[in-house]
This record gives C-alpha cells, sequence and structure tokens, in this order.
C-alpha cells in the first residue's frame, strides 16, 4: 500500500507539489484542489466537516495474485486508513487497474469488469465518487466506522478458511 499525506496548510501549495509528485497525484489535485490556493475547491470544502487540514490519498493497493478477489484489499485498506487518518480533513482514491501484468485484462469489457468491482470494494467503506475518477471519504464516515466490524468480521472467517485448507 502507498498513502500519501499531503498537507494543505504548510505554506507551499499543495496543487502544484502533487504536480511535481506524479501524475495520478496530479490527477486527484485538479479533482479536489483550487490550482491558485492548494485548497479544497468550495465544492469538495462543502462535502466535508471541518475534522482537520491534510488530505491522505490512498494511491496504491496491490495484493499479490492469490490473494486477489476475496474482499482484502477493502479489508487492509480500511484499517490503513483508520491509523492514518488523523488530522486528515479527507481521504482520496482512483480505483482501479495498476497491474498491467494480467494477460486476461487485454479484453476491454474485462478491464471495465475488474474496474468496476474495484470501485464497488472502495464504495463498501464509504467512498464516493466525487468527479473524474477520484473517490473522496470523509474521516467522519459513519459508513467506515460500521464497514470496519464488517470487514474485520470478513477477514476472521478468511483466516478460518485459510487454516482448514492448510490442515
Amino acid at each position: 500500500m502507498v498513502f500519501y499525506r499531503v498537507h494543505l496548510d504548510r505554506g507551499r501549495n499543495a496543487f502544484w507539489a502533487m504536480e511535481e509528485e506524479s501524475e495520478e497525484l496530479f490527477e486527484t489535485a485538479q479533482a479536489l484542489l483550487d490550482s491558485e490556493t492548494g485548497f479544497f475547491t468550495s465544492d469538495v470544502s462543502e462535502r466535508l466537516d471541518y475534522v482537520g487540514s491534510a488530505l491522505l490519498v490512498m494511491d496504491r493497493v496491490t495484493l499479490d495474485p492469490l490473494w486477489r478477489g476475496h474482499g482484502l484489499a477493502a479489508v487492509l485498506g480500511c484499517e490503513a486508513i483508520h491509523r492514518l487518518m488523523a488530522g486528515c480533513r479527507a481521504i482520496a482514491c482512483s480505483p482501479g487497474i495498476t497491474d498491467l501484468s494480467s494477460q486476461r485484462l487485454m479484453d476491454r469489457s474485462e478491464w471495465d469488469r475488474v474496474n468496476a468491482m474495484i470501485a464497488l470494494g472502495w464504495e463498501s467503506i464509504g467512498f464516493r465518487l466525487h468527479r473524474d475518477n477520484v473517490y473522496l471519504l470523509s474521516p467522519l464516515s459513519q459508513e467506515l466506522e460500521e464497514q470496519r466490524g464488517v470487514l474485520r468480521g470478513r477477514l476472521a472467517e478468511l483466516g478460518a478458511v485459510w487454516r482448514t485448507q492448510e490442515s
């Protein structure tokens, strides 16, 4: 997992700092931040309670192919977000495939299906589409808190299944 904590109140324009770091972060900045001020745009600010000033960007979650498709990314992502979100006003992600090594994703319909499944996984913990495939989550989201318990239960079930297969 790769996360970035972007401080919007440290004197440097966060919009341009994200542009310098990577194309993916720049796309997130374009959807959420004002290029002149480096702060959240007014439409983003209206959606979020003020609980901090930073932006947490979940940039990448990569699982070994054997573990994909079991909902494990959402479980682990949720736990990581809980540990990292203190002082953040928003968490953002752009769900989609980043591992282009799989030959089965050469077909456009399969590519779209897998991307939709990834987006559904992040929506299950409370992320909502904002604009241009950039999803937002408030650290105060009740759905995030409720899903954390559900996901921990799912992780325990996966562990039990794995243990029985190992025996």
